[in-house]
C-alpha cells in the first residue's frame, strides 16, 4: 500500500488539477478502488500530521495538493496567483447561479436589474458556468449552474460548502 500512496502522491503533485478518483481508478490496472481510496485517506492523513508547508484536500470532486493557508502570504510574494478576473458584475452573477442554481437569465436579469447576457457569455467563457439545460417554463428558456471549475478556483468540495448567509454575516461582524 506505501508504493501506491507514493504513486498517487506524484500524480498529484504533478497535476495542475483536481485529480478524481474515478481518473485514479481508470489509469491504476491492478489496484482496487478499495486500495486506492485507502491510499488517498492515508496519504491525506499523513499530509495533516505532518510538519509540511503543503495538504492533500478534496477539492471539486477530486483531491489536490494546496500549499496550507498560513504559508499563502509568502507563497504569493513569489508566484503571482490565478486570478479569475472577476469584474463586480460578473461576480453578481456567477453569486446568483451558483446559490439559486439552475436558474435563468431572466431570473439573474430580475436579480440584478440590468441586462446580464455579456456578463454570462463572460463566466461561461471563464468556465464557470455552464448550460444546465432547459427549465419548463414558458419559452423553455436556458438555466445555467455552476462548473467543476468554479469548485477549483473557490476551493470548494461540492456546491454546499458554500458559505451560508449567516456565515457571511458572521465574517463581516
Amino acid at each position: 500500500m506505501m508504493e501506491l500512496g507514493r504513486i498517487i502522491e506524484a500524480i498529484l503533485f504533478s497535476s495542475p488539477k483536481p485529480v478524481k478518483l474515478k481518473a485514479l481508478s481508470k489509469k491504476l490496472d491492478g489496484y482496487t478502488d478499495d486500495d486506492i481510496k485507502q491510499a488517498l485517506r492515508e496519504l491525506t492523513e499523513e499530509y495533516r500530521n505532518s510538519d509540511r508547508s503543503i495538504e492533500i484536500i478534496p477539492v471539486s470532486g477530486g483531491y489536490q495538493m494546496r500549499t496550507r493557508m498560513e504559508y499563502r502570504e509568502w507563497v504569493k510574494r513569489f508566484v503571482k496567483e490565478r486570478s479569475a478576473g472577476l469584474t463586480r458584475p460578473m461576480l453578481e452573477a456567477l453569486s446568483l447561479v451558483a446559490y439559486k442554481q439552475p436558474i435563468t437569465k431572466r431570473e439573474i436579469d430580475t436579480f440584478r436589474g440590468v441586462d446580464s447576457a455579456r456578463v454570462i457569455k463572460q463566466l461561461i467563457e471563464k468556465k464557470l458556468i455552464e448550460i444546465a439545460g432547459r427549465t419548463e417554463d414558458v419559452g423553455k428558456p436556458i438555466a445555467f449552474r455552476t462548473t467543476d471549475t468554479f469548485l477549483e478556483v473557490y476551493g470548494l468540495k461540492g456546491i454546499e460548502d458554500l458559505p451560508t448567509l449567516k456565515e457571511i454575516k458572521e465574517l463581516e461582524k
